[in-house]
């Protein structure tokens, strides 16, 4: 048979089936439909020889959903960029804007709660728009606790999301503080019986505030034991911050009496959201040891005082806003890092934020002044230079697994992708294993990773020898 592509004589990494040997790959029609150890013959026919063939990354926690966004992800790997925490409502418009536009990534969206809430208590017309949500982020209204009948039509406004097609149910309780633990079963309860994952960013830890309705991480894992539902826990890391082993270990109590807790993480100490968030407000903030200084403007600079904080929440509360958690330098501060990323299957996700600055998404490359926070560039880049090459947390195939086929596992619509085998589709990330790595930083925060050679998306090329193809458009909608 001749295929479509042939990349031939790589060092071939099959996270499922833990295959990690030097293979021909043949693509046809957008699927793999060959990897031998034979040579392979194909209408073009690519040496890879010294790389490392890879399924195609899945981002399961990325808010950067345009073209420019999906272009720098795609320089680091990605090949799947899937809205999930905070989600979209209602999820037909999202999809229906992606695909005018067109996408390089495959591309998909849970249903929003917070979106839902906002519209049944505040009155917002959610629009499907993550700017929408962020403007409103800060408002009191929504972040109350509301009655049985706001809650069945919260519910009712999310299962018709389901019918959709959304990808399970995004709910950003942190943002909603006092919002009743029985809503947040209530919501469990309904992706439980649509078999869809909730993917939640849970409302703060007792450590942290001894006066919550509900420990954060108690509260994920009762909703997996009493409702059945697939509790997925967001960006770990930034929400347990210090009381890591607490969270996780609870995490791997009730994993082994049966309940289905997946986690997930990023490698970096800041964390991003939008400055209105109810946790930034300056009389919390001794909660997580922040001060005012402790938190900046993505457009600007860290702020100096309480005052300054509480202007930038009221003028702009979705701005973005870096929250400076943990000193990345500091070894003994990054070893909770460590800890989230090492922790049994958690899959690598980014939480990337919309870049600013960038007047035209569709253009390339991007002005000079654009921005983000790094981990949108770099976060794959990174896992594989400091965790795989300098610290040795996690082994090449490993961190492999935890970037495709661990997060493919956590989503039942991507039972195609996270794999390199005969009839998978062809999502493939080609990577120099002695030289991927990040280069954003909090000064430079848009800079390319380097090191992914050729990265592929059903079968088309986003990324050859290194270089963004800008106007690849190979993109598909995944649905429930």
């Amino acid at each position: 048979m001749t295929y479509d592509l042939v990349l031939a004589n790589g060092r071939v990494i099959d996270p499922e089936t833990g295959l990690d040997a030097v293979r021909d790959v043949g693509v046809t029609g957008g699927v793999i439909r060959a990897v031998s150890d034979v040579p392979l013959e194909g209408r073009e026919r690519l040496d890879v020889g010294g790389l490392v063939v890879a399924p195609g990354f899945i981002d399961l926690h990325s808010h950067s959903a345009d073209l420019a966004g999906h272009r720098l992800q795609a320089l680091d790997g990605v090949t799947t960029v899937l809205e999930l925490e905070a989600g979209a409502y209602p999820v037909s418009r999202a999809y229906r804007q992606a695909e005018l536009e067109g996408r390089p990534l495959n591309y998909g969206f849970s249903t929003s709660w917070a979106a839902a809430r906002m519209s049944v208590l505040a009155g917002v017309d959610p629009a499907a728009s993550l700017e929408v949500l962020l403007d409103n982020i800060g408002r009191a209204e929504w972040q109350q606790p509301g009655n049985a009948e706001a809650t069945a039509r919260i519910v009712a406004m999310l299962e018709k999301d389901l019918a959709d097609g959304a990808l399970g149910i995004g709910i950003l309780v942190g943002y909603a503080p006092l919002a009743d633990p029985a809503e947040y079963l209530a919501v469990a309860a309904l992706a439980a019986r649509a078999g869809q994952p909730t993917y939640t960013h849970a409302r703060e830890l007792v450590e942290q505030d001894p006066g919550t309705p509900i420990d954060g991480a108690e509260e994920i894992v009762r909703a997996a034991a009493e409702t059945g539902a697939h509790m997925h826990y967001c960006h770990v890391n930034s929400t347990s911050v210090r009381h890591v082993d607490r969270v996780l270990g609870l995490v791997e109590r009730v994993r082994a009496e049966g309940a289905r807790v997946t986690t997930e993480a990023y490698p970096y100490g800041a964390g991003m959201t939008g400055v209105g968030a109810a946790f930034l407000a300056p009389e919390l903030l001794h909660r997580r040891g922040l001060t005012p200084h402790s938190i900046g403007l993505l457009s600007g600079g860290r702020f100096s005082s309480d005052d300054e904080l509480r202007a930038a929440r009221t003028h702009e509360p979705g701005s973005a806003a870096f929250v400076h958690l943990l000193d990345e330098d500091d070894p003994a501060q990054f070893a909770f890092i460590q800890k989230a990323l090492a922790f049994e299957d958690a899959a690598v996700a980014t939480d990337a934020v919309p870049l600013i600055r960038t007047p035209d998404p569709a253009a390339w490359p991007l002005p000079a002044d654009a921005a983000s926070h790094p981990r949108t560039a770099g976060t794959y880049g990174r896992v594989f230079r400091q965790l795989v090459r300098e610290q040795a947390v996690l082994s090449l195939p490993e961190a492999i697994r935890r970037c495709s086929y661990v997060p493919a596992q956590v989503v039942p619509a991507l039972h195609r992708k996270g794999r390199v085998q005969a009839g998978m589709d062809a999502d493939l990330t080609v990577l120099d294993p002695e030289t991927v790595a990040d280069r954003a930083t909090y000064a430079a925060t848009v800079a390319p990773s380097q090191g992914f050679v050729h990265v592929m998306v059903n079968g088309r090329f986003v990324v050859r020898d290194g270089a963004l193809l800008p106007d690849s458009m190979p993109g598909r909608p995944v649905r429930a």
